[in-house]
């Protein structure tokens, strides 16, 4: 009996003793992945304050100025300059972009794969510049707006999603970047700027808020103002609380700041909040504002809150997209695009990249020509060819 005991004793000891060399042989794999992973975040990170330390000098492309107003309501304008070879300019910009339980639930799975498709993400990193409307404050304070249906808030670690998608400028000017208060917009602010994402609409000023940014490419300026006309209750409006939200319920500040804007830039682009959620028709005001945006000098609008596409119209030389929908947001969205603006040699084309999402990942719509039919029969005089957005 005792024999048996101790041949049992001895079999429970190995097999502890394997489960320990086992665990120990985890756990440095563990920490050597961990390792590894902190090394090449710290090379990053190098890597990028010594490109912003060599773009201060002057000396390599996204040379980010920061000057005084020259005239009241800009009082921040930064100026980006890059200069590429072939001459050609590329600027491309998406609708609505809330980062959902959803969406962080596929990029903490497969990072930016698990959220976007490799020839979006290709479109949007490949731009000299790439604009969304963040549908949400980055931020851990605040408590959520009462009486409020829905209120977003998004830790401020998925910021690197935006950073990994190459977006360079959001837009701020909507109605859930205030849903935790002015601490968690405070947040907001820091966060972006500590990426190096620019932001136009909202600001803890009136000048902020309502400031003109100013982008050149091989030798064009690009000027970018943000206003929402949807703000749930009047405090949210900088005029009345700051930090607030720029806004347009009146157009009078918004036009005489593109008045402003179309002197100081050859091509001026006005990113509005508007209209009536989860419809595709269009309210007086929305034509009525874009109307007086492009009198003022606007060259392109564009439209977000439907979280629906809706119709283009040109009107005055000037493109206005009312609705660009929802980009990325919950699970599914039926239809979506990329606005993608091409400069080459002066010339201009603006043209349509269609998209879905599934399962909350945004990829390429497959029937291009479907999707372009739906978007020409909300678009009365609007031909879209290959893409190409022409006017009949």
């Amino acid at each position: 009996m005792m024999k048996k005991t101790g041949w049992i004793l001895s079999l429970l000891l190995v097999c502890f003793a394997g489960m320990l060399i086992f665990t120990g042989v985890f756990y440095l794999e563990k920490k050597e992945k961990h390792q590894k992973e902190e090394e090449a975040k710290k090379e990053k990170q190098k890597a990028k304050e010594k490109e912003m330390q060599a773009s201060s000098q002057g000396s390599v492309v996204g040379d980010v100025l920061v000057e005084d107003a020259q005239r009241e309501n800009v009082s921040l304008e930064e100026r980006t300059t890059e200069e590429q070879g072939d001459g050609e300019s590329v600027l491309v910009f998406a609708g609505d972009v809330y980062l959902s339980r959803h969406v962080e639930a596929n990029y903490d799975g497969e990072g930016i794969d698990g959220v976007i498709s490799p020839s979006l993400l290709e479109e949007m990193q490949g731009a000299n510049l790439c604009m969304v409307n963040e549908e949400f404050p980055f931020g851990t304070v605040g408590t959520p707006m009462e009486d409020k249906q829905y209120t977003f808030r998004v830790n401020p670690f998925y910021v690197s999603l935006f950073e990994d998608m190459g977006v360079d400028i959001v837009s701020l000017a909507n109605n859930h970047v205030l849903d935790y208060g002015t601490d968690c917009l405070k947040e907001t602010f820091e966060t972006l700027e500590q990426t190096g994402i620019a932001y136009v609409g909202a600001g803890n000023t009136r000048e902020e808020a309502s400031a003109l940014k100013t982008y050149d490419f091989n030798g064009e300026t690009y000027g970018i103002l943000s206003a929402s006309r949807v703000i749930p209750v009047p405090e949210w409006n900088i005029e009345n609380r700051q930090p607030g939200v720029f806004t347009t319920y009146d157009e009078t500040a918004l036009v005489e700041a593109i008045k402003r804007a179309e002197e100081l830039c050859d091509y001026v682009i006005v990113y509005v909040h508007w209209g009536v959620e989860h419809t595709t028709e269009l309210e007086e005001h929305q034509t009525y504002l874009a109307h007086a945006y492009a009198d003022a000098g606007a060259d392109l609008i564009l439209g977000s809150h439907s979280h629906n596409l809706q119709g283009i119209e040109s009107y005055n030389g000037s493109l206005i997209f009312y609705g660009l929908g929802n980009y990325i947001f919950n699970q599914s969205i039926e239809k979506t695009m990329l606005v993608k603006l091409k400069s080459s040699e002066g010339e201009k084309e603006i043209s349509l990249i269609p998209a879905y999402a599934a399962g909350a990942k945004t990829v390429e719509y497959e029937n291009r020509e479907e999707f372009f039919s739906y978007l020409e029969g909300l678009s009365p005089g609007i031909q879209i060819k290959d893409g190409v957005v022409l006017s009949q």
